[in-house]
């Protein structure tokens, strides 16, 4: 399989870091009356830029100039004392033998500390593609091209491991096969999906027996 890439998403893909991410609003703005799993299934995916102005739409008010810095520090919070790899992603990425890299809407210093916080960092090395220093976010399908460029990879001889449908549909858009990861199970989605990182290998393995 050392003739495909696999490119992953991080936040709710390989770190378990979703509930951190919409807990950290919670924790700085109280007013907000949703549930963390409405935050998570509202913001999933999405710019930060875009997730601020729909808070400010909720709470019907303009959010401080200091607010994406203090959010930010919280995230890092967080992420520091209780972010982890969701169960089986070492053992998966231990097993498979592609090329492989980070293709992620966070900035690198956020990509980097949650890699090494799960344990992750020595999977990927340098090789993390951020949209803070690419300038495209997802859904436009430039990042992963730009991945796929950097790794020397044609997209098609891509597979990108997502968890949001921003991100599947990115990955389709850039002509790479995409699968989705669903700790919960999910009857919209878009891709083919896998449950649990114990079945990835095998998943990664059929789809080379097919192409």
């Amino acid at each position: 399989m050392t003739d495909r890439c696999l490119i992953f998403d991080l936040d709710g893909t390989l770190v378990d870091s979703e509930p951190l991410c919409s807990q950290a609003f919670l924790d700085l703005l109280p007013e907000i009356n949703l549930p963390l799993s409405e935050l998570m299934k509202r913001f999933r995916g999405r710019k930060l830029s875009g997730i601020l102005a729909d808070i400010e739409s909720i709470l019907e008010r303009s959010l401080p100039d200091s607010f994406e810095r203090d959010y930010r520090s919280r995230v890092d919070q967080l992420f520091k004392t209780e972010l982890e790899a969701f169960p089986g992603v070492i053992e998966a990425l231990s097993d498979i033998p592609m090329p492989m890299c980070i293709a992620s809407s966070g900035p690198r210093a956020k990509i980097e500390t949650a890699l090494e916080k799960a344990g992750l960092k020595g999977f990927f090395g340098s090789k993390i593609f951020s949209s803070y220093e690419v300038g495209i976010w997802k859904p436009d399908p430039g990042l992963f091209l730009h991945a796929a460029r950097a790794m020397q990879f044609a997209p098609e001889r891509c597979v990108v491991v997502e968890d949001s449908e921003v991100g599947t549909r990115a990955a389709k858009a850039a002509g790479m096969s995409v699968l989705k990861f669903c700790d919960q199970p999910d009857h919209e989605a878009t891709a083919e999906t896998f449950g649990s990182y114990r079945q990835l290998p095998g998943v990664l393995s059929s789809m080379h027996s097919k192409s």
